[in-house]
């Protein structure tokens, strides 16, 4: 269980739309935070679990549980995921009152953020998209990275409730610079971990104490987060945790696609994204991303 010491605000009546991975314990954090939480699931029985251990409220259609609600977040799939939560049949768009804001966790594209941004703003609420990182790890112990774009005086209201589940919270510009940001993540990420890949399966081939030379070379410059939490677990040939390979291809097919639309460059990574597509080939689905050196052998 997390140790995160919450800072103490004002109580808010607030819903949280998807109890995924990452959902259920961000809305966990918001509960112990001492929020007045419904939670919504596309599984009745998830939203009861939940329920039976944080307490709080479930509802039976996003609409509904952002009814009453200051703040709706939201952590779902995908675009078309989003869409059907907000504006699709019983959507949350449609429940939530004047002046209420969507804080969106979901990675999607910068275009839906735009789209639902431009909604939200016809109906007198506000959109923020706000993708995370940090795995679920990161959201099981309250200490996510969350970057986001919108109006600046939604997220100045709603950054001290999602404080609770995270560690670091940025405007970074207008509705859709948020996911624009995460794509800038995960295509940073494919490249590291691609070549920390390589470094220990050339280590491992050249006899070496790959554990000795991580030690080493972590206190120079290739350190990076990868190697402090990956590498090891990398040698050991563990990949049942952190963030899933099916989760990293729609990632960076969101990044690939928005490069296709603005001109940028990324030959890296497309040859990632296609290293991951063959450990999907291969049953490697839901092995964690550090699972790229598999393919080496």
């Amino acid at each position: 269980m997390s140790t995160k010491t919450y800072e103490q605000i004002p109580s808010r009546n607030v819903a949280f739309l998807g109890l995924g991975v990452m959902g259920d314990p961000m809305a966990g954090h918001l509960a112990r935070a001492g929020h007045k939480v419904t939670v919504y699931n596309r599984t009745p029985a998830k939203a009861a679990a939940w329920v039976a251990t944080y307490g709080g409220a479930s509802a039976a259609t996003p609409a509904a549980a952002a009814a009453g609600a200051e703040i709706v977040f939201a952590c779902v799939g995908n675009d078309d995921d989003l869409r059907s939560i907000t504006v699709g049949e019983g959507g949350a768009f449609a429940g939530m009152k004047p002046g209420a804001i969507f804080v969106d966790h979901t990675t999607a594209s910068a275009a839906v953020a735009r789209e639902l941004a431009e909604d939200a703003q016809r109906r007198g609420i506000a959109f923020v998209d706000a993708p995370v990182s940090g795995g679920n790890l990161g959201a099981i112990n309250g200490a996510l990275t969350v970057m986001c774009g919108g109006d600046a005086e939604a997220f100045d209201t709603a950054r001290p409730v999602a404080m609770a589940f995270a560690k670091a919270m940025t405007l970074l510009g207008t509705s859709g610079s948020g996911q624009l940001a995460k794509m800038v993540n995960q295509i940073a990420i494919a490249g590291l971990v691609q070549g920390l890949s390589e470094a220990i399966s050339f280590g491992q081939r050249a006899g070496l104490d790959m554990k000795a030379v991580l030690e080493v070379i972590g206190k120079g410059a290739a350190q990076s987060w990868q190697m402090d939490n990956r590498g090891p677990t990398m040698i050991q040939g563990k990949f049942d945790f952190g963030f899933a390979v099916d989760w990293m291809r729609k990632d960076l097919g969101i990044a690939l696609e928005e490069a296709r639309h603005n001109g940028a460059r990324l030959p890296v990574t497309a040859l990632v994204d296609q290293f991951y597509a063959d450990l999907q080939a291969q049953g490697g689905n839901r092995f964690d991303t550090s699972s790229l050196i598999k393919r080496l052998g």
